[in-house]
């Protein structure tokens, strides 16, 4: 019996299949399969990586009979897999099957470049036994051959900086995404409860009056549009705020010249739930009119409250 309803828009049907974007991601270890897993995430693919090649069959199904919530998803499949000619031709196979013609990219670099980056990061290679690195690295060269013949784009990673590597991917992904995009977190928070330790930047907005202190506005959140008013009536947010925005508007392009794809910001006042919510949406809303990526925005301490 078929899961897919047939009817247009719906899952299993022409328009929704034609709607995702699926990637299988091959290729030799020490390649940077890991590094280009992390920049499909930032594009906002599920990532699936290291799944037995005996499953992949059930997650062609899932993921065609999802389209929505499986809009974007990059499956990585190497010798971890098994038998990995075999378990690529089950996993595209079925795919086509449900209408998805999924885009197949294989990174490999030289052999003295995988040496040495292994040496580097002191990680073990899958194949790894006795013979030394080398052997492995061959012996997963032919074991792999069969996947390379069939991809679509096969890219050399020997000389590539993650910079150079985003903007190869991107090219080939024919995505309305570029590489000069940068995702954009934007975290509320209270100093009382401790800083994110995930934020990269982090503001203090603590020299603005508090709505804490007036009565009518203690209860309401930054939310708000009294409290919004009555934060940015001050001259000293307006002033913060372009302070803020010619920083991003110099630092953002720095990020990316050195391959950053990702940026959180966190806006700090005493408890996390006036001042900060407030500066937190501005910035996003300005953020998002610069267009420099995808903003998101997290206001930690709203259910403190």
């Amino acid at each position: 019996m078929s899961i897919l309803p047939g009817a247009d828009g719906l899952p299993g049907s022409p328009a929704a299949a034609e709607a995702q974007r699926v990637v299988i991601l091959s290729g030799l270890s020490g390649a940077g399969k890991t590094a280009a897993t992390k920049l499909f995430e930032d594009l906002g693919y599920t990532c699936v990586d290291n799944l037995p090649g005996e499953l992949l069959p059930e997650l062609a199904e899932l993921v065609a009979g999802d389209p929505r919530r499986f809009a974007r998803v990059a499956i990585v499949l190497d010798v971890r897999a098994g038998d990995a000619p075999l378990a690529f031709a089950a996993m595209r196979g079925a795919l086509e099957g449900h209408g998805i013609e999924p885009r197949v990219i294989f990174l490999e670099a030289r052999d003295e470049v995988l040496i040495r980056r292994f040496s580097e990061t002191r990680h073990r290679h899958p194949l790894g036994d006795q013979r030394g690195i080398a052997s492995s690295i061959a012996e997963e060269r032919r074991l792999l051959d069969p996947v390379r013949d069939e991809a679509d784009v096969v890219l050399d990673t020997s000389d590539l900086s993650l910079r150079q590597l985003r903007e190869r991917l991107f090219a080939q992904l024919g995505d309305e995404s570029g590489p000069d995009r940068l995702a954009v977190q934007l975290i509320s928070f209270g100093f009382k409860f401790g800083v994110p330790l995930e934020a990269d930047l982090v503001f203090d907005v603590r020299f603005m009056h508090n709505p804490y202190y007036v009565e009518e506005l203690r209860q309401l959140s930054g939310l708000t549009e009294v409290v919004r008013t009555f934060v940015l009536d001050q001259p000293v947010a307006g002033r913060f705020l372009a302070f803020v925005e010619e920083f991003l508007d110099f630092a953002v392009p720095a990020y990316l010249s050195e391959g950053k794809t990702r940026l959180t910001i966190a806006i700090g006042c005493t408890g996390g739930y006036h001042r900060s919510i407030v500066v937190a949406e501005e910035l996003a809303a300005w953020l998002r009119a610069r267009d420099f990526g995808p903003v998101s925005v997290f206001h930690r301490e709203l259910d403190r409250a």
